[in-house]
């Protein structure tokens, strides 16, 4: 999974506002979802090709909410099919505990890229 500021770089996709396009035409929420959750693909994509950053389903992420306070609850990150539309943006979170399960909850596979060894050469 990724970090939270992972995902938050990648749902952004180079933009700088709360979306990276009008949210009718990249995400399910609760204004246009018919309540339900929504196949992968069905809305725009942002600048980097990624689909469903925001809405459909909440993304897990690998950062702990506040271990303090919450124990070992994770962060979520960018709105679900049942969200308002002020939920779904580049900067909302939630958390939850990871044995929680509901259908407006998902998440993405991530890897890191491995450091470079001179000028654009991959190890």
């Amino acid at each position: 999974m990724p970090t939270e500021a992972e995902w938050e770089h990648a749902c952004r996709a180079g933009t700088t506002g709360p979306r990276y396009g009008p949210l009718d035409e990249i995400a399910w929420y609760r204004g246009n979802s018919q309540e339900r959750i929504h196949e992968v693909g069905g809305r725009r994509p942002n600048a980097w090709g990624l689909h469903d950053m925001l809405g459909n389903v909440w993304d897990w992420c690998w950062d702990v909410y506040d271990a303090e306070v919450y124990g070992t609850y994770r962060v979520l990150r960018g709105g679900g099919w049942f969200d308002e539309h002020w939920s779904c943006r580049a900067s909302a979170r939630r958390r939850s505990h990871p044995t929680f399960r509901v259908d407006d909850v998902g998440f993405r596979i991530a890897r890191s890229l491995p450091p470079t060894v001179g000028p654009g050469l991959v190890r």
